[in-house]
């Protein structure tokens, strides 16, 4: 028999039991569709991660007071705050564009009759170009008003919506932590945070205010600077931390009582906890497969049982071992592809209603579908191999006597 005859054979077979192969299929969609899903939802989040911490600002570096060995910015006890000295010297610092300092606390802010406890901010005007934040009603905040340490402020989307629904918040005053400061602009929506926080609940003022009214201390607990380059950043950081080392008296061999910290440091070590659960679910949606070859395995040993007679009327006429072997792996592997393609696309539906569910961007894993349909055809391949062999090698007088 040619190809085409032994592939028509193992079709009609298949439609003779619709809802055995039916059910057969479903192990490998199951399988399929789970695998794509995690994979679509392992990229989204990766995808999610990335444009977060890229939200927070290019080439941007963050100086803190503390040891480094605190990888995520904790701080060591007892290590001294900046001085307005040291940050005036970091701004000489070599492939440093933009700096600025950063002082902050969770203040109580009142409007009227209304009040919410939220993050308020001491900045330099600068901090808004570092962090590519933008002010889309009214103004920023100038080195004017740092000079003259005015009494105005920027409000977070999350702030105006609190405390002044409706009500027009430019020009509006605005009491911090008792001290009274004019809302002059309005800080464009950032959104969560890669850990979670609520970007736009924040207030920002002039640091010298801040310093100055709120505080009564000039000292720095926070300085951010910009690289001029994105390649420049690793140059930055080295020539940063050799200016604070001289200043804060830091003997070669000691370590710093200061961490440079750099925000892909933060994204290589999600995208490390985002990989390693994605490839948990990938193995638990792998298992998924393996149980769908199975079953095909399964209703393969059993097809061959229930029509050893008909295998034996067709060695009988003519049929070769080999047209046996092929029609029965044919089957396995219709079986295979049929459910590989209808759980490519369960799998990216699911992908998409889960994406939504979470909040997370969908991102078609291109690079995943033509894998996810090739193992799901040599899952039929292998798995089909035995129940093929097993037929192929029956002794046709045998099976034509069997009943």
């Amino acid at each position: 028999m040619n190809a085409r005859s032994t592939a028509t054979v193992a079709m009609a077979a298949l439609l003779r039991n619709r809802l055995r192969s039916l059910l057969t299929v479903l192990g490998v969609v199951i399988g399929v569709a789970a695998v794509l899903t995690m994979e679509a939802l392992g990229q989204g989040a990766t995808a999610y991660i990335g444009s977060t911490i890229s939200g927070m600002g290019s080439n941007m570096l963050m100086i803190v007071p503390g040891s480094p060995s605190h990888r995520m910015g904790g701080g060591a006890t007892g290590a001294p705050l900046f001085t307005l000295a040291d940050v005036e010297s970091l701004r000489n610092a070599r492939d440093v564009g933009l700096l600025s300092s950063v002082s902050q606390r969770s203040l109580r802010v009142v409007a009227g009759g209304l009040n919410r406890t939220t993050l308020v901010s001491g900045t330099s005007p600068e901090y808004l170009d570092i962090r590519s934040w933008g002010v889309t009603r009214g103004r920023r905040l100038t080195r004017e008003d740092e000079r003259q340490a005015a009494q105005v402020c920027l409000i977070g989307q999350t702030v105006k919506n609190a405390l002044f629904s409706d009500a027009e918040p430019l020009g509006a005053e605005l009491r911090v932590h008792g001290v009274s400061c004019r809302v002059v602009g309005e800080l464009e929506a950032k959104g969560a945070s890669a850990f979670g926080m609520d970007q736009d609940d924040v207030v920002f003022m002039p640091f010298t205010t801040f310093t100055r009214r709120i505080t009564g201390s000039d000292r720095v607990a926070l300085v951010v600077v910009s690289a001029t380059e994105p390649d420049r950043i690793d140059d930055a950081r080295d020539h940063l931390q050799a200016i604070l080392r001289a200043r804060r008296h830091v003997l070669p061999g000691e370590e710093d009582d200061f961490a440079v910290r750099d925000p892909r440091e933060i994204q290589a070590v999600l995208d490390q906890v985002t990989g390693v659960l994605t490839l948990f679910l990938l193995g638990v949606a792998g298992i998924s497969l393996l149980v769908g070859g199975i079953g095909i395995m399964n209703i393969m040993l059993v097809s061959v049982t229930e029509r050893t007679r008909e295998i034996g009327v067709r060695l009988a006429v003519g049929a070769r071992a080999g047209d046996i072997l092929t029609q029965f792996l044919v089957e396995a592997m219709v079986l295979s592809a049929v459910g590989g393609v209808v759980g490519i696309g369960l799998g990216l539906v699911g992908g998409w209603g889960l994406a939504r569910a979470l909040s997370l961007p969908f991102v078609v894993p291109v690079s995943a579908v033509p894998v996810a349909f090739g193992v799901s055809l040599l899952v039929g391949v292998l798995f089909g191999v035995f129940p093929a062999r097993k037929a192929a090698r029956l002794n046709p007088l045998a099976a034509l006597r069997f009943e």
